[in-house]
């Protein structure tokens, strides 16, 4: 019967959807996450009549037509690149964007690469690093003898030095916006890299228009909600327990055709 491999993509569909949602639990505190959907559309159809179809006699045509869907599939995996809550730490080279936005980031071969979390250290040169070590882009160095960094909403970097009053500038953080964040590929260690669908960067300054601003001393949160993915585990769990009903049922089925 048709039914049991229509049940069976049901099962699949289920599974990577329970997949989906336990990455997001597992991913609840990691700074800067997006937590992620499983999107589904449905199979082919097989059509033994189509509507439409003229009647005996050709009097006119049937307003409905036969037509029996074959399941399901994964459509896609969609990112949501929604704003995590700011959570304070205090640590004066945390930094958290309020607003859209990438930190550019040159990662692995000299490779342009795009984060949300802005959890910074100095490398032994000085230069602003990711906990990894890759370097924040353009380039910032504080110099061994600053006793405080501030970094303003506008992306601008001072150095407060050991004896002195006046800041000293030490660059400016420069954001990447893109014109679909869900077409970004996610390349794990809170890193992103473009891609033809997420479109070209374009880069601005913090505080410029469409330009998150930027928080010293916060880091953004994962967007995951606990009571929301234990929810929608919930219903992945309640559908994947029907679609083995209705194996089971089928089952049932066939064995009666069987022992007749």
């Amino acid at each position: 019967m048709r039914a049991l491999a229509i049940s069976a993509t049901g099962m699949s569909a289920q599974q990577l959807n329970v997949e989906v949602i336990a990455n997001n639990i597992a991913n609840i505190n990691t700074t800067g996450f997006k937590r992620a959907r499983a999107e589904f559309t449905d199979l082919l159809y097989q059509i033994d009549r189509m509507p439409g179809t003229a009647m005996r006699g050709g009097e006119g045509v049937v307003p409905e037509g036969t037509q029996l869907g074959l399941g399901v599939r994964a459509a896609a995996i969609r990112k949501l690149h929604q704003q995590g809550a700011l959570a304070q730490t205090g640590n004066r080279l945390d930094l958290a964007l309020a607003g859209r936005g990438w930190f550019r980031i040159t990662g692995p071969g000299g490779e342009t690469l795009y984060t949300r979390a802005g959890a910074f250290n100095k490398s032994a040169t000085g230069q602003l690093v990711t906990i990894d070590g890759y370097v924040v882009q353009p380039p910032i160095t504080i110099p061994q003898e600053a006793v405080d960094v501030i970094v303003n909403a506008s992306g601008q970097v001072f150095a407060r030095l050991d004896g002195q009053t006046d800041l000293q500038p030490l660059g400016q953080i420069a954001l990447a916006n893109f014109a679909n964040d869900a077409g970004l590929e996610p390349l794990g260690n809170n890193l992103f890299r473009q891609t033809e669908a997420s479109g070209a960067a374009v880069v601005g300054n913090p505080g410029d228009p469409g330009f998150a601003q930027i928080r010293q001393g916060y880091l953004e949160s994962s967007n995951v909600d606990a009571v929301k993915e234990i929810t929608e585990l919930i219903t992945a769990q309640r559908a994947y327990e029907m679609n083995s009903k209705v194996i089971q049922a089928v089952d049932e089925m066939m064995s009666t055709v069987s022992r007749r």
